[in-house]
């Protein structure tokens, strides 16, 4: 409906304006007619004379006229005859030209089975279809609005248009062939996907994304298979960056297995890898971890540069045996000075907020809530983007600021702000959008997390259930897949790294998890999995290679 309002009332305005227009100069006309040329005539013929103007079809007897005046007012009309001219022409032959030769969003799906039926497209949505792109999976995806729609099938997508809470506009979708639905219309729209969903297809599997974890029972009362909250998630990742040392802190750890377990290095001022090539400072040879790539200014790096400097603030990706672990946390013991308790300003307290500030406080960190509304736990209530409020909250002394405002452009602002009031302020920020990433860490950010990245890597891992992706917040994908092409070759017979880009950081053979795996002895075989990390881009192209 939208696509056909706008030009109905363009048209109705210009049959107005041409309207109004010719009877104004209708009406001058045949007033100048009789005052300054002395020749008075009937109204008619004043509207033929200007219509003849409009249309540059002559003016018959009329002319010439003898007063300045009248002639001025001639030339006028003619003007005014090409400007409505011309804008017939926007009204009525670019809208015209655009709809013929702009294609037609297809309302029905092709041809195609086992694909993925995605509901809505939205920034999480999006990056899942790059997730299905990279994967050659096939998917339909389909949006209501008919403009968006028409947008996204020019950029290429494979879009249908209609209303996905129409059992109809589904079976359009072909859902009954679908491997999976995929709902992301809004907490209330997606309750009503699943259930028409599963009047088209009884059996089809129905994922949805909750903003509000509360409404999670309602969605699993529809009939959805899996309901997924990323807020939750990212909320808590955010936390768990929070610093408890002030030279070097070791994050809790992501178990691998039973023996593995995959932990962040975040090196500080006092540390003693603080200004040390990460080549000399012999990780592995030290400590046996494996050392995945390293974060530089917010842009994940694998494999390090040995020449790189270990700069304040680099966080490290590792991985390594729980003895190894504290190995390494006791070769920091005796320079680390803990901190007891931490300053945390935590700026909106949606869901993610929530979720960040349970683990703060059980953590023994002192937290401030500010909120743009009141609330029981709100602390004080303002614009996170006026400095005013940000120092009324405690901004000037707080140790760490998480931010998890809905709008990236108020978080950008923010990070700005809360930057200059704190040079030395801790600040980690929920991003929105991917495209805010960078923004964001230009802004001053010390960490970023992308809800729509989050969001695509768990509708993959939920949607394709023989891949199990193991870390969901990092910027690098930690995933367990089948070794395939490996079987009776090395790593370093197939420069598995340097072809690829990803880290085997384990090998899971029967009931055992190997960690100890000689580049060039250790020789792979049939029915093992790996448990890779790497870049979303590594882990497709080792996928590409061995895993196909």
């Amino acid at each position: 409906m939208s696509g056909m309002g706008v030009p109905t009332r363009r048209t109705g305005l210009y049959f107005v304006l041409v309207i109004a227009t010719t009877l104004l100069f209708t009406v001058v006309y045949n007033t100048g007619m009789s005052l300054w040329e002395g020749r008075p005539q009937p109204i008619y013929r004043s509207l033929e004379v200007v219509i003849q103007s409009f249309t540059t079809t002559g003016y018959g007897e009329d002319s010439p006229w003898q007063s300045l005046q009248m002639n001025l007012l001639v030339i006028m009309m003619q003007f005014a005859g090409i400007g409505l001219i011309l804008t017939a022409v926007d009204v009525f032959a670019v809208p015209w030209l655009r709809d013929t030769l702009s294609p037609t969003v297809p309302e029905v799906a092709p041809e195609t089975a086992e694909h993925v039926v995605v509901c809505a497209h939205t920034p999480r949505t999006d990056d899942f279809i790059s997730e299905l792109d990279a994967r050659d999976q096939p998917y339909v995806l389909v949006e209501s609005d008919i403009e968006t729609a028409s947008e996204l099938h020019e950029a290429g997508y494979r879009v249908i248009h209609g209303d996905p809470e129409s059992t109809a506009v589904l079976t359009n979708a072909r859902i009954d062939e679908a491997l999976a639905v995929v709902a992301d219309g809004g907490d209330d729209t997606n309750a009503s996907i699943a259930l028409s969903a599963h009047d088209a297809a009884p059996e089809v599997r129905v994922i949805t994304l909750v903003s509000e974890a509360a409404l999670r029972r309602y969605h699993l009362a529809a009939g959805v298979d899996a309901v997924l909250s990323p807020r939750q998630l990212l909320g808590e990742s955010l936390a768990a960056q929070i610093s408890t040392t002030v030279t070097a802190e070791i994050e809790s750890g992501i178990p691998i297995g039973d023996d593995l377990e995959l932990i962040e290095l975040v090196v500080d001022d006092d540390s003693e890898f603080a200004g040390v090539r990460f080549g000399e400072a012999r990780l592995r040879e030290r400590f046996g971890i494996t050392v995945i790539g390293a974060w530089f200014d917010g842009a994940f790096v694998t494999p390090a540069d040995p020449a790189g400097s270990l700069d304040p603030g680099t966080r490290l990706l590792v991985a390594g045996e729980p003895t190894q672990v504290e190995a390494l946390r006791a070769s920091t013991a005796t320079t680390v000075r803990e901190v007891s308790t931490q300053r945390v300003l935590l700026a909106g307290y949606g869901d993610s907020g929530a979720a960040a500030a349970t683990p703060l406080r059980a953590a023994g960190n002192e937290v401030t809530v500010l909120d743009i509304e009141p609330g029981e736990v709100v602390d004080t209530v303002g614009d996170a983007r006026e400095p005013a409020v940000l120092e009324a909250a405690g901004i000037a002394t707080a140790d760490a600021l998480v931010l998890t405002v809905s709008d990236d452009t108020t978080a950008i602002l923010t990070t700005l702000i809360a930057r200059e009031l704190n040079p030395d302020i801790e600040i980690l920020v929920r991003a929105n959008e991917r495209a805010s990433v960078d923004k964001l860490y230009r802004a001053g950010a010390d960490s970023v997390e992308s809800l729509a990245a989050i969001s695509g890597r768990m509708l993959a891992d939920t949607v394709f259930e023989d891949e199990e992706v193991l870390a969901y917040s990092k910027q690098v994908s930690v995933v367990r897949l089948p070794a395939g092409g490996l079987a009776g070759t090395t790593l370093a017979a197939e420069g598995v790294r340097s072809e690829t880009g990803s880290t085997v950081i384990a090998v899971l053979r029967d009931d055992e998890t190997i960690t100890e795996i000689d580049p060039r002895r250790f020789t792979f075989r049939l029915g093992d999995d790996v448990v890779l990390a790497g870049t979303d881009d590594a882990i497709r192209a080792f996928e590409d290679r061995y895993s196909p």
